[in-house]
């Protein structure tokens, strides 16, 4: 429901636009770049690890010109467009436009660690909600409900649990080392979903009425059927925005002794 690939194929295009294949790295390190030892013990780093992926998280919605990074949140996207086909619960095409998500700036980080062989980072994050708001235009079917539709939609999600493993590589360029982030997987748990679709059935409103309403009392699989597409469009939305960040920031200034960690495992720094 909250959208398939498509999605971040127009965040990306329309929102995240960075000039050149990166954006303008920051030589010097920002107040809201903490820096870790990945060679401390093993809990020390990992709590610092978290505090400053959280420290990172209260600066990412916000956007910042520096590294040409567009505001988060709220994240305004021009049009969405979904196709989820097959002979699952879930059959839509749908277009969506004038989109609004909200809910990325109260991102809580619970945990997060770094791999010190392969860098990849494990994150799990906590978000309190998550509401899309925009118009629509849908063919489609939800559960056992075929639904036909023109009009203004919201959706709104409610403590997302989610992990994130990325997959990352070092690399060095410019003088630094950076984190290169190459793939993001993503799980996630839901405590709840409300969701309103305005002029269904060509504004026949006792049909439009009862399925809203069988949609939000069955909003458990409701939820699980959308799972597939949701994890996908999170993952892109991570993807996207770990590396507008990490493309663009050294690593040397998250961790402060890599050249050190390169050593310990045998390698040339």
């Amino acid at each position: 429901m909250v959208g398939p690939r498509e999605f971040l194929v127009c965040a990306v295009l329309c929102q995240w636009f960075v000039v050149g294949a990166w954006g303008k790295i920051l030589e010097t390190q920002p107040d809201f770049v903490k820096t870790c030892m990945i060679t401390k013990p093993w809990d020390e780093f990992v709590n610092c690890s978290t505090n400053s992926v959280q420290e990172l998280f209260y600066e990412i919605p916000k956007g910042n010109e520096d590294i040409e990074l567009q505001v988060l949140d709220p994240l305004h996207i021009p049009t969405v467009k979904i196709l989820q086909g097959g002979g699952g619960p879930v059959t839509v095409n749908a277009t969506l436009t004038q989109v609004s998500v909200v809910g990325f700036g109260n991102t809580k980080i619970l945990y997060n660690s770094v791999d010190p062989e392969t860098y990849d980072f494990f994150t799990k994050l906590h978000l309190p909600r998550l509401k899309l708001e925009g118009n629509y235009q849908l063919l489609g079917r939800i559960l056992v409900i075929a639904l036909r539709g023109k009009g203004s939609c919201w959706f709104d999600a409610k403590d997302l649990e989610i992990t994130v493993k990325s997959e990352v590589k070092m690399e060095k360029r410019s003088g630094f080392h950076f984190f290169k982030v190459n793939r993001v997987h993503v799980k996630y748990s839901i405590g709840g979903l409300k969701l309103y679709l305005g002029n269904l059935f060509d504004g026949i409103k006792p049909l439009e009425d009862s399925t809203n309403a069988y949609l939000n009392s069955n909003w458990r699989p409701v939820a699980e059927s959308i799972n597939p597409i949701l994890s996908k469009t999170i993952e892109d939305i991570m993807l996207d925005i770990l590396q507008k960040v990490f493309d663009n920031i050294p690593a040397d200034f998250f961790l402060g002794d890599i050249d050190a960690n390169e050593i310990l495992k045998g390698r040339q720094p």
